[in-house]
């Protein structure tokens, strides 16, 4: 399984990562969506490399050329609420793809002890397709398993790719032991731990709060 750290590499994700990370810039819910808008049109970008292509003749004013159109068939999979931003920053750059969505909760049986609840689920068909499963943060691997676990009742993706912004070394661990061989992990960072309520340290908080407003 191929993980693609973009903070090994320095580049503009890094400014929105710092932005994104900043108490004193993420009140801003605006620009903290934005922020994770434009890391998914840039991780898109990347994907978008490593899809198939075809040749076509199309016609141009003047005369005909041989264009590049991507052959795969994509589904962008998402799970509320966080994911909405950074989903619609893949579908940006990825216009023509398909879409999924996934509910994802934690009901917690103690303050610390928690389980995850797959409430709905919205996708087109996934047989021979390229899955895009976003979420922002990775924290412990569970939610995204689960999602994929649901989404496979929709059938069998021919390659998977798992996009997060931050994800701690546990969930990458997690993913690698639980998920299918031909998925790829594409994240702005890795984080060294998680703390007693599962959120990822050093972090940045609860990304759908700061997204949306803080909920009951």
């Amino acid at each position: 399984m191929e993980i693609i750290n973009f903070d090994s590499t320095p580049s503009i994700i890094s400014q929105y990562m710092a932005e994104l990370r900043d108490i004193t810039i993420q009140t801003d819910s605006m620009r903290f969506r934005r922020n994770l808008e434009r890391i998914g049109e840039i991780m898109a970008y990347e994907i978008s490399k490593t899809l198939n292509y075809k040749t076509e003749a199309l016609q141009t004013p003047l005369d005909t050329a041989n264009c590049r159109t991507i052959a795969d068939k994509v589904v962008l999979g998402t799970i509320f609420r966080a994911g909405l931003p950074f989903h619609q920053g893949f579908l940006n750059t990825l216009d023509k793809a398909e879409n999924a969505f996934v509910s994802a909760y934690r009901k917690y049986r103690e303050k610390e002890n928690f389980d995850v609840f797959i409430e709905y689920i919205a996708s087109p068909r996934l047989d021979g397709k390229t899955l895009v499963l976003v979420d922002p943060m990775l924290a412990t691997g569970t939610s995204m398993e689960l999602s994929y676990r649901a989404l496979l009742t929709k059938g069998t993706p021919a390659k998977i790719h798992v996009a997060s912004v931050i994800a701690s070394q546990a969930a990458i661990e997690y993913v690698k032991k639980h998920m299918p061989d031909n998925t790829t992990i594409w994240v702005g960072a890795v984080d060294p731990e998680i703390n007693s309520h599962s959120y990822i340290v050093p972090g940045l908080g609860d990304a759908g709060d700061l997204a949306y407003g803080t909920k009951e």
